[in-house]
């Protein structure tokens, strides 16, 4: 099934007037009707807890109440219907099609809002290569703009990862690379980034959303961006760092949406020929190399 990736996360939250301007300190534009836009039109919808229009809660803190995938077609929507249809409440309206996943996650797919892109990636010089930026071109601008571009992947808390990643296989998504006795990261069949889903193995108290993330340019916008946010006064988790499984570089934060929220950037792709790899997670598999974030500093006389 043609699944492209995420087209938005929607959450129900305590703090409106919080969770609004976190959003757009991130760098998400505000498009109106508490919907808050990357550059490809992806999105996080936040509404009031006890909104009436929302899907019911998991029956845990999270505040995580849709997760909406974008497909290719009307027939890949159709398609997802008629699967899930065997087994399980669907619903169709306004081109949307809505279920619960095994898990009691709320899903729901239409076809994408995602806009295409034409910008720029980061460049990089180094011996032996052909040249990328060439002369008198300058790398490095402060003031340069360092916006998300796409929403990249969601993480799930579930209580039984097994269960969790067979409902997937049936959507077409496939197992990347797993940690073992932990969880799987999950490619839907319409990319080939690493993983538009990872799930982590968690008591059922726990169940819901650990973080999600949307795509920079590359490394350089990560660490600006980040270093902007930390400027504003929000509270870095994790990083700046480089994961291994998936190999993007990534800068993790605390947020008003009971989760926690990343930038990221330069994600490795793989096609149906790529065999998943398996280890334990420790500190050690999780990233290549961990930075930790000082003010700023300048060498000085004795």
């Amino acid at each position: 099934m043609n699944i492209i990736g995420l087209d938005a996360l929607v959450f129900g939250v305590d703090d409106l007037a919080a969770c609004r301007q976190y959003l757009v300190d991130y760098g998400l534009r505000d498009a109106g009707h508490d919907r808050f836009e990357a550059l490809d039109g992806t999105a996080v919808v936040i509404r009031a807890k006890d909104d009436a229009s929302l899907p019911p809660g998991l029956g845990t803190a999270s505040m995580l109440r849709e997760t909406v995938y974008g497909v290719a077609d009307a027939a890949t929507l159709q398609a997802i219907a008629t699967e899930l249809s065997r087994d399980r409440s669907v619903t169709q309206q306004d081109g949307v099609v809505r279920a619960l996943d095994d898990m009691g996650f709320a899903l729901a797919f239409q076809v994408s809002v995602r806009r295409p892109l034409n910008l720029p990636a980061e460049t990089v010089n180094a011996p032996g290569a052909p040249v990328q930026r060439p002369a008198n071109t300058v790398a490095v601008d402060q003031n340069a703009p360092a916006l998300p571009r796409s929403l990249s992947h969601v993480v799930y808390f579930v209580p039984d990862t097994a269960k969790a990643e067979a409902f997937y296989q049936r959507l077409g998504f496939v197992c990347t690379d797993r940690f073992t006795g932990v969880g799987p990261f999950l490619r839907p069949a319409g990319t080939h980034e690493h993983h538009s889903l990872f799930m982590i193995q968690t008591p059922p108290f726990m169940k819901g959303c650990e973080h999600f993330t949307f795509h920079m340019g590359g490394p350089t916008e990560v660490m600006l961006a980040g270093t902007r946010f930390l400027e504003k006064g929000y509270q870095s988790f994790w990083g700046p760092g480089r994961h291994k499984f998936g190999s993007n570089w990534f800068w993790y934060f605390n947020s008003p949406l009971g989760c926690h929220i990343e930038y990221d950037a330069d994600m490795d792709l793989h096609d149906d020929s790529w065999t998943a790899r398996a280890v334990p997670l420790d500190a050690d598999a999780s990233q290549l190399f961990l930075f930790q974030h000082r003010e700023k500093w300048a060498p000085t006389g004795p």
